[in-house]
């Protein structure tokens, strides 16, 4: 597999077989965890709860509607994060946004969400950024 984008060459995807079929299993198990290449595949991250799923919740982010609770998904415990994309933890008392890399993986008991996977308006209320235009909360 020779992947190119331009004259730059993706290193990851040719890396798959960068070992004889026999040793692959022992030298590279898991090839491309945490890699972004392409869409196929399970993406176990996009399966979770969304917060209105979890009771503690709907008291703990009142601010938030039913509706908008529904749209904020939770990345589910024990998943891989894709490398280079950015999360939150709910968790985190600063909510700071954080990139992965491709050793990470959502742990028990974090709330975790995937930036790709929420609208920019819902995303800046939960980083709490205060600037309205950015929230959407303009009058």
């Amino acid at each position: 597999m020779n992947t190119h984008q331009g004259n730059r060459r993706t290193p990851q995807a040719q890396d798959v077989d960068k070992h004889p079929e026999e040793l692959r299993g022992d030298l590279n198990p898991d090839a491309l965890a945490g890699q972004n290449i392409g869409t196929e595949g399970e993406h176990p991250e996009r399966a979770g709860l969304s917060l209105y799923d979890i009771k503690a919740a709907h008291t703990r982010f009142a601010e938030f509607s039913a509706d908008e609770l529904k749209r904020i998904r939770i990345v589910p415990p024990g998943s891989r994060l894709l490398q280079r994309a950015t999360y939150i933890d709910l968790e985190d008392p600063q909510r700071r946004e954080f990139t992965a890399t491709g050793e990470m993986e959502a742990g028990d008991g974090r709330l975790i969400v995937a930036k790709s996977d929420t609208d920019h308006e819902l995303w800046n209320r939960l980083r709490r950024v205060p600037d309205p235009y950015r929230t959407g909360t303009q009058g």
